[in-house]
């Protein structure tokens, strides 16, 4: 046992480098024995309190948030009177402390544009001026925004392809970016009709990918739509392809979708859901990844972004976020977003 411990922590999301302050002041009274204290590589981690004083350990087949990668000690370089650090200076902590972690934890077999995004739980100010230095290494699966969504086995055994299952509908997020989960009733860019598993084998170009999709994504939509008229609601099929590093390391699946007719490069939002509500079960994994993302209990502050000025490509928005073409004639068409 590591001891009592206030509850409150940093969860620095490397994927997004979206910082998330958890909590507010800290409470003179409340001390706490906290799992994520305690937790080694190969743990799993939940909670669902905002500044995460509830968190315990779970079985990793369990819906989880943090997937203990390892334990990065930071004493040598940040002795007890060392400042706290702010936020650049924790992203690069968690950059040179557990990027490699995770790497090594995976085999080396990480996809940088899976689902999964590197993290780390970092100590919070009122440990760091008692001399706590160390930090929980792990992986994540997120949301554009930074939110946990919830995980469903170890990461080391799951499908890293960063999709979403049939029904799901994505916002359309700032600067022509796809977002978070939302219900389908509000403005979104994309709703989900199904997943394709691309074949082992050698990596497919995109071209190749391009005419699978099209044959089978336009297959998928007539069968989740009962065979609907989508061009005379303004709408398409469009889909996502794999790049060769996320193939190289096994993901194979990838998104067919239903979005609204490009204006030029821009995405346009668009209500409801195309689906028929006559017809058959959706085909989900097991568990789902279905609902949307409950905002957090406290505003997040702005993300943080890497020095290019843009979000990494593991599950956040990119440039290929953005249509590669418009399509006025309602056929398929295709994104390579990677969600």
């Amino acid at each position: 046992m590591v001891g009592a411990f206030v509850g409150a922590f940093v969860l620095l999301m490397l994927s997004a480098f979206t910082s998330v302050l958890a909590g507010g002041p800290l409470g003179t009274k409340r001390e706490l024995v906290n799992a994520s204290y305690e937790a080694v590589a190969g743990e799993c981690l939940d909670w669902t309190k905002a500044d995460l004083s509830d968190a315990k350990k779970v079985d990793c087949s369990a819906a989880h948030k943090f997937e203990v990668t390892g334990i990065a000690d930071i004493t040598g370089a940040y002795p007890k009177e060392a400042p706290f650090p702010n936020a650049e200076a924790w992203e690069k902590i968690a950059q040179e402390q557990c990027a490699q972690a995770a790497t090594t934890y995976m085999s080396g077999k990480l996809d940088p544009e899976g689902k999964y995004g590197v993290s780390t739980l970092n100590p919070d100010e009122h440990r760091w001026s008692e001399g706590y230095r160390q930090l929980r290494c792990g992986l994540q699966v997120a949301a554009p925004s930074g939110a946990a969504l919830p995980s469903f086995g170890s990461a080391k055994t799951q499908d890293q392809s960063n999709v979403y299952d049939p029904g799901v509908c994505v916002a359309l997020g700032e600067k022509n970016t796809v977002g978070d989960p939302v219900e389908c009733a509000q403005p979104h860019a994309f709703e989900i009709i199904g997943v394709v598993q691309h074949p082992e084998g050698e990596f497919l170009a995109p071209e190749k990918q391009d005419a699978i999709m099209s044959e089978k994504c336009a297959a998928i939509a007539a069968e989740y739509t009962g065979g609907a008229d989508l061009k005379a609601r303004g709408l398409l099929v469009t889909w996502d392809t794999r790049s060769e590093k996320s193939w190289a390391v096994g993901s194979r699946k990838a998104n067919c979708k239903v979005g609204a007719v490009p204006q030029g490069e821009n995405l346009v939002a668009w209500k409801d859901s195309v689906r028929n509500p006559n017809g058959a079960p959706l085909t989900t994994s097991n568990p789902p990844q279905t609902t949307s993302v409950k905002p957090q209990d406290e505003p997040t502050g702005a993300p943080l972004h890497s020095e290019s000025g843009k979000p990494s490509e593991s599950g956040k928005p990119s440039e290929s976020g953005r249509p590669d073409k418009s399509s006025e004639s309602g056929k398929p068409t295709t994104t390579s977003e990677n969600r």
